[in-house]
């Protein structure tokens, strides 16, 4: 029977890092993950922008995470021997006069990452603008097609992967551990996404679940080297003249496939904006565990003391995920703090209810 230390339950970008950092550390542990196409990590273009909103603020924590993501994708990458990021620089063309203002008044607070292109000709004749065009740098792509299944890959060639969705009638609580199926190991993180909102042990937590859509176009003949922005994003994917467009957060919705209603409207926008041909060679859809405090959830529960979770990551996975399980992972072998604002020791109250 094999002994690992650390059961880690899902393969996304969180169960990625947490276990890339388990490796890397020497820890023992096992990726129980069920293979689905449609999760946020496989649907999302992976991007890492450091601002963000209407009011182009810089995004939370943006002077740790992201050096950090950086640093984390090229070392993972490095040992994978793929390209897992890119930094590249989005393109803001100004949708309207106010999201113009806004974006001039934090230029004038000198505001990192943010200025105002003065040549626009190149875009021209690309695409349809009125209000002028800003630029956002550095801004990342994370190539998540290309990195999960790399890592995949190295799991299974180590005998640390066991590809089968988790049944929670076969986990066992034992004095100091926890026994799942063959498995006995000290302690099961779960890095389960959207799962987690039904999760008995996790169901508590204030999750706020958010559909994201995105259609996958081929444009041949935009320009490859850059991320757009207008009302919706646009990101060039690794295949030439292939985008992804999409953007858009949809809390009330039936379920996680994708709508007419969404393929329409990008369409149209699609139309608007750019002038030169595309055609749909996807839609994609999914739904992202976001949370209500948009803050993930890390940490150990607060009576099943060796039950963690790493989730709640939202939107921002691929700039968050690296440092949460980083922390984590210091925090199992060196007992370092959480940050208040992720540890789920803030929900103890609630989580000290009986399980239903």
């Amino acid at each position: 029977m094999d002994h690992p230390k650390i059961i880690i339950v899902g393969q996304g970008i969180s169960g990625t890092f947490l276990s890339w950092f388990c490796y890397q550390a020497g820890i023992d542990f096992v990726v129980i993950d069920e293979p689905r196409s449609n999760t946020p990590s496989r649907v999302a273009a992976g991007i890492i922008n450091p601002v963000t909103g209407r009011r182009v603020v810089k995004v939370w924590l943006d002077d740790l995470i992201i050096p950090f993501a950086e640093a984390a994708y090229q070392a993972i990458g490095s040992f994978l021997n793929e390209t897992a990021i890119t930094q590249t620089t989005i393109v803001d063309f100004f949708p309207n006069p106010f999201m113009k203002e806004s974006f001039m008044k934090k230029l004038a607070q000198k505001e990192h990452y943010i200025s105002i292109l003065e040549n626009e000709t190149p875009y021209a004749s690309y695409f349809n603008y009125e209000f002028g065009i800003g630029m956002i740098q550095p801004a990342y792509v994370v190539h998540l097609q290309q990195l999960l299944p790399a890592w995949r890959d190295f799991l299974g060639r180590q005998q640390r992967l066991r590809e089968e969705p988790f049944d929670f009638s076969q986990l066992r609580m034992e004095t100091s551990a926890v026994r799942y199926k063959g498995h006995l190991a000290d302690m099961l993180v779960f890095c389960d996404g959207t799962a987690g909102a039904a999760n008995p042990y996790f169901s508590l937590l204030p999750f706020a679940l958010n559909k994201g859509e995105a259609l996958i176009i081929e444009a041949p003949e935009l320009p490859a080297g850059q991320l757009y922005k207008k009302s919706m994003l646009l990101a060039p994917m690794t295949e030439p003249g292939i985008f992804w467009a999409g953007t858009n957060y949809i809390w009330d919705f039936e379920d996680e496939n994708p709508t007419a209603g969404f393929r329409e409207s990008a369409v149209q926008t699609l139309k608007q904006w750019l002038k030169v041909p595309f055609k749909i060679v996807d839609h994609k859809a999914s739904v992202r565990p976001a949370t209500v405090e948009r803050r993930p959830f890390a940490g150990f529960h607060p009576v099943h003391t060796n039950i963690g979770i790493l989730n709640g990551m939202g939107t921002k996975g691929c700039s968050l995920a690296p440092y949460f399980a980083h922390q984590l992972v210091e925090h199992l072998l060196h007992q370092h703090p959480l940050l208040p604002e992720v540890d789920i020791s803030r929900f103890k109250n609630i989580l000290s209810r009986p399980l239903s």
